[in-house]
């Protein structure tokens, strides 16, 4: 039975719009979930990694990752696989998975990318095997023991041991351990001080803790020294750029005889609030939660009777970019002119770039 031509037309109009209500339904992809930065210790290594990626929307999104800007052909790799829009990584490798990682969701409506994230590997090598020669000094006199960290990748914490595990030196204002260098200093020597050190490094990720050889400080005979104004040897860089809400540590100690003493103060002549802490006889100066009101010059003051000495530097303030202003989901006539604004503070000042399905639009 053959329908009426009035019919068809009419059926054919009805499956045009219900067409029209379908894809107006759908939408691009938004996200649940992005991916974070991951540092997994190198003992884990036979483990697997997962980088999280998840997002809604109509239809459900696809995704494809990048690493160090180049897609991830995931049909030819082996230890890589998706589980929804995650990125699980077998078998990890040191030196091919370190990097840059970066999702990208799409549907038939649309594409967008992730933020990046970096994977790293935590790991501290051993000591390299050999003997330390002796350090000979004078009575009175300051010396700088090396620690001569190995090759490592993660936080790492100091301290050294006196003769015999567990007598460890203890820090006071004539000896200090330098929690960036790993150096033992001790601004005058005395007769106690005589015996081996050695040097415990931590890595605070792994809780792996290894150890260097020993090193013999022994007195010299020929005589005690004599009495010197101070001489900083742990400074800070001229200019330390400081992250928005971080824990900024600032070190300083001297040698001298007299021991020197350590204090500190700001360049504009400010007091220091109430929040700034000293550390180990004023060796550290400790600024929690660092804000813009922080930021300025510094400087760390080495007195003793027989003069003064002053290290400066500069603490720079930095804040990562966010939003204040975005873009909404908005619907136009052809022919009609579309306004997007997007703002963003940040120090220093933000730069833009947009956007289209993943890929970065050209002024035209």
């Amino acid at each position: 039975m053959t329908l009426p031509w009035k019919l068809l037309l009419l059926l054919s109009i009805i499956d045009r719009l219900t067409d029209c209500l379908d894809s107006a339904s759908y939408h691009g992809p938004r996200w649940r979930m992005e991916p974070a930065d991951l540092f997994i210790p190198i003992d884990s290594i036979e483990e697997e990694a997962t980088l999280t990626c998840d997002a809604k929307g109509t239809p459900p999104p696809q995704y494809r990752w990048s690493l160090n800007g180049t897609f991830i052909n995931l049909g030819l790799d082996r230890r890589r696989r998706l589980s929804g829009g995650n990125l699980i990584i077998g078998n990890l490798d040191r030196y091919q998975d370190v990097g840059m990682y970066q999702c990208m969701a799409y549907n038939t409506v649309g594409a967008i990318l992730s933020r990046r994230a970096r994977l790293q590997f935590a790991y501290l090598d051993h000591f390299k095997v050999h003997t330390r020669s002796a350090v000979s000094v004078r009575e009175g006199q300051g010396v700088v023991l090396l620690c001569g960290t190995p090759t490592s990748s993660g936080d790492l914490t100091y301290a050294w041991v006196f003769n015999e595990y567990p007598y460890f030196v203890q820090q006071d204002n004539r000896r200090f351990v330098s929690q960036q260098t790993g150096n033992l200093y001790i601004a005058k020597v005395e007769p106690s001080d005589v015996g081996n050190y050695t040097c415990v490094v931590m890595n605070s990720i792994t809780k792996g803790k290894v150890q260097s050889s020993p090193t013999s400080l022994i007195l010299r005979t020929d005589g005690v020294m004599g009495e010197y104004e101070p001489k900083i040897e742990v400074n800070f860089p001229d200019n330390v750029p400081s992250s928005k809400g971080s824990t900024v540590t600032l070190e300083c100690f001297a040698l001298g005889n007299p021991v020197p003493e350590i204090t500190w103060r700001r360049a504009n002549g400010v007091p220091f609030p109430s929040k700034v802490k000293m550390k180990y006889s004023n060796a550290v100066l400790e600024i929690p939660s660092f804000q813009q009101d922080d930021m300025g010059g510094y400087e760390c003051v080495a007195e003793n009777k027989m003069g003064r000495n002053t290290a400066a530097g500069r603490l720079a303030f930095y804040a990562k970019p966010q939003w204040i202003q975005t873009m909404k989901d908005t619907a136009l006539a052809i022919e009609e002119r579309l306004h997007w604004e997007c703002r963003a503070n940040g120090k220093p000042k933000p730069s833009y770039a947009w956007l289209k399905n993943g890929q970065q639009l050209q002024s035209e």
